[in-house]
């Protein structure tokens, strides 16, 4: 499903149950923020969100340990694990939402052009993705979008409001 489709699907979904979003982008730099916000009534669960391209970003706004970053670099399931549990809390949203990686045109930090981490928050927990998407900028940074909006999806329709909230 596209991205506006399944934004579409989210944020009706997060409407019914009372739920509400934030984001932390990286690669992204806005576009799952942006994709919600296209859709009508997305100001019932959308938030806000945070564009972390830089790691002093990551670390200062959305509190990623300094010592995590140092060591495992922006693109690990771990930084994006910490962002989306950055963004639930500086947001007070029940489900926070990350994305980090590589869009190229180059490497970064070792890892190879398309090596993406996704990331979700919950009250009851947080659970990551790594993805290998393939293409230029613009079509890992759209699957990336796409993988985390269904990744949301996911969590709407499988948890309850008392796992989420």
């Amino acid at each position: 499903m596209t991205g506006a489709g399944r934004a579409a699907d989210v944020v009706g979904l997060a409407t019914r149950r009372g739920l509400t979003v934030a984001t932390a982008e990286s690669l992204t730099a806005g576009m799952v923020a942006a994709t919600l916000a296209d859709v009508p009534g997305a100001s019932s669960v959308l938030q806000g969100g945070v564009v972390a391209y830089q790691i002093s970003v990551k670390q200062k706004l959305l509190n990623v340990d300094a010592d995590l970053l140092a060591r495992a670099g922006a693109v690990d399931a771990r930084v994006a694990a910490a962002m989306a549990d950055g963004a639930r809390a500086a947001f007070s949203a029940d489900i926070g939402v990350a994305t980090t990686g590589v869009a190229g045109p180059s490497p970064h930090e070792g890892k190879p052009v398309g090596t993406v981490f996704t990331a979700i928050s919950t009250a009851s927990g947080t659970t990551t993705a790594e993805h290998h998407f393939s293409g230029g900028r613009d079509a890992i940074r759209a699957a990336s979008r796409d993988a985390v909006l269904d990744e949301l999806h996911a969590v709407l329709v499988g948890g309850t409001k008392s796992d989420q909230g």
